[in-house]
């Protein structure tokens, strides 16, 4: 019977840090999850259909916030557009061509929108 390779997970996990107030109890994954104002944020509105069979989407990368945050925003979005979508990686994506819409919405919501691509 082969023998299982030990990792770094196996050892409990360290950090090594010259910062000498480094936190990890404070680490990287809070700091995402930061609050920033709709008008401190730019958001990106693409237009894609790569590897997707054909079919044409708008996706709008580069929300900061939580989790929760992003998800009600890309719910306010396919309401608003009358279209299907998801939210995955931190990505809204929206079913169609619908980048006017979705640009036009967001900026009634005060965020910063940079349309990208065709």
């Amino acid at each position: 019977m082969a023998k299982k390779k030990m990792g770094l997970e196996d050892l409990g996990g360290f950090f090594f840090s010259t910062d000498k107030d480094f936190d990890p109890e404070h680490s990287k994954d809070e700091e995402q999850d930061e609050v920033l104002a709709p008008k401190d944020q730019l958001l990106e509105a693409h237009y894609s259909s790569k590897g997707r069979a054909g079919k044409k989407v708008t996706v709008v990368k580069g929300f900061v916030g939580p989790e929760e945050d992003l998800n009600a925003l890309g719910r306010d979005l396919k309401k608003k557009c009358g279209v299907g979508g998801s939210v995955k990686d931190g990505e809204i994506i929206i079913q169609g061509d619908v980048r006017d819409k979705v640009m036009s919405y967001l900026r009634e919501l005060g965020y910063k929108v940079k349309r990208i691509g065709g």
